[in-house]
């Protein structure tokens, strides 16, 4: 029977075992310091005062597609033995998380307390091409605050300069988180004449890919500006101020909305309520116009300063009424995503990421024997009940192949119980090589850099 399970195996076509393009996975020593990333970005999201939520991966098409020009980007879901013309599930995975946090406000509006801060740490799927800094699934830690009615203005601050902390502490490399406002863009485009300023501000999100040339030709053919309106929206998309002072600059433009009073003011409220973080940390770019519609008024990207043409490493913005699509109340909101992914992936290519041990035990207790396995399994439980982190090696191999076994997952201490009944206990320490008498009921490891 065995010989014929084996033959059967070597007719069977071989599966090349490689990863789908845009899906990264990580080896044992690279998890282990995604999973510390998280770890901090938590605990310093909840020292906020956000709570966690988690929604399914999975939403309604007509859910993910509520808002904005996003059918492209969603993964919709078909069982593989259904009817060809059967489309009554129309579900899709989520392509980012404020669209699924929205409706979760919405569903569970009569149960939580407003304003909501919520945190969420999730993988998310687009449907785009793999490349650099892009892929078809990836992690998002997201904060948003939700509110009836209003959502107080200095939200807009407290969020970037949360994010400001959560990548200090990470030690990310410099980065500068760029802010504009819906309202400016928009209304700078009514004053200017344009009949339809959101299919502006969808063009002028492509400046990053294309540059002002491909930018002031598309304004042209197919937003229809006239060349001086073309001339006005690039000198606008060129402004650069750390401070107050981009009000001065929009103003020299001379184009005149109320619409456009408004947003400055909000702009300069958000720019002066974070003017105590380090010089460039924080920068008014009225390039910024993040394409998805729902976004009203401030919004957010931050790009690395050593690489400028990398995607955006955090975005978001404020939305008026994305979770109102779902209710019959105003429930305006603002939020920011940290691509975790993205960051975590350019500094692993770059080698600026310290990977950790492959293993996260603390401590392998060998087995010196077959007859002293159970005294070996005993050590272990013991160590463990006392909170460490401890792995027991699968047979009794000779003690120097254990040892490299250790060695090798990066596990920091060899324990070797007693080889007999009148022999004491004794650990090695792996990175200095020193070898001493240990008590299980006492021994403590020193604590991991």
């Amino acid at each position: 029977m065995a010989q014929d399970n084996v033959a059967a195996m070597s007719d069977a076509p071989i599966v090349r075992p490689l990863p789908i393009s845009g899906f990264p996975e990580w080896l044992p020593e690279v998890r282990v310091v995604e999973q510390r990333w998280l770890d901090t970005i938590r605990l310093i999201f909840e020292r906020y005062g956000f709570c966690s939520v988690e929604t399914p991966s999975v939403e309604a098409l007509d859910v993910l597609m509520a808002k904005g020009e996003t059918s492209q980007e969603v993964y919709a879901l078909r069982r593989l033995q259904a009817d060809a013309d059967d489309d009554s599930a129309r579900l899709g995975l989520h392509f980012d998380l404020t669209v699924p946090f929205a409706r979760y406000v919405a569903a569970h509006f009569n149960e939580l307390v407003f304003p909501f801060k919520r945190y969420q740490m999730q993988r998310v799927w687009r449907g785009e091409r793999p490349q650099e800094g892009r892929f078809r699934e990836f992690t998002q830690c997201d904060i948003d605050v939700i509110n009836v009615d209003r959502v107080p203005l200095h939200f807009d601050a407290e969020l970037p300069r949360i994010v400001h902390e959560v990548l200090t502490t990470l030690g990310v490399p410099p980065w500068t988180l760029n802010i504009n406002n819906r309202k400016v863009l928009q209304g700078f485009y009514e004053g200017l004449g344009v009949a339809d300023p959101l299919a502006v501000i969808r063009i002028a999100d492509r400046m990053d890919k294309i540059g002002p040339g491909g930018v002031g030709e598309l304004l042209a053919t197919r937003a229809g500006l006239a060349p001086d309106q073309v001339r006005a929206c690039l000198e606008l998309a060129a402004i650069r101020a750390s401070g107050a002072e981009v009000v001065e600059q929009v103003r020299e433009l001379r184009v005149k909305s109320d619409l456009l009073d408004e947003g400055l003011d909000e702009l300069a409220a958000v720019l002066a309520d974070l003017a105590d973080l380090p010089a460039g940390s924080v920068v008014a770019d009225l390039s910024i116009a993040r394409g998805l519609d729902y976004y009203t008024g401030t919004v957010y990207e931050a790009k690395f300063v050593d690489w400028p043409d990398f995607g955006s490493i955090c975005s978001g913005g404020r939305y008026d009424n994305l979770a109102g699509s779902f209710i019959r109340r105003n429930l305006p909101g603002v939020g920011i995503s940290i691509g975790l992914t993205r960051i975590f992936a350019k500094l692993l290519a770059e080698g600026l990421l310290s990977v950790g041990p492959a293993s996260p035990a603390d401590v392998l207790v060998v087995i010196p024997s077959a007859g002293r396995r159970p005294a070996a399994l005993a050590t272990a439980a013991e160590l463990r009940g006392r909170g460490l982190r401890v792995e027991t090696y699968h047979q009794p191999d000779k003690l120097a192949k254990q040892v490299r076994y250790a060695v090798r997952k990066g596990i920091g201490h060899v324990w070797f119980p007693p080889f007999d009944e009148d022999r004491d206990h004794e650990v090695k320490n792996l990175a200095t090589g020193e070898q001493a008498i240990a008590d299980p009921a006492g021994w403590s490891p020193p604590p991991r850099s």
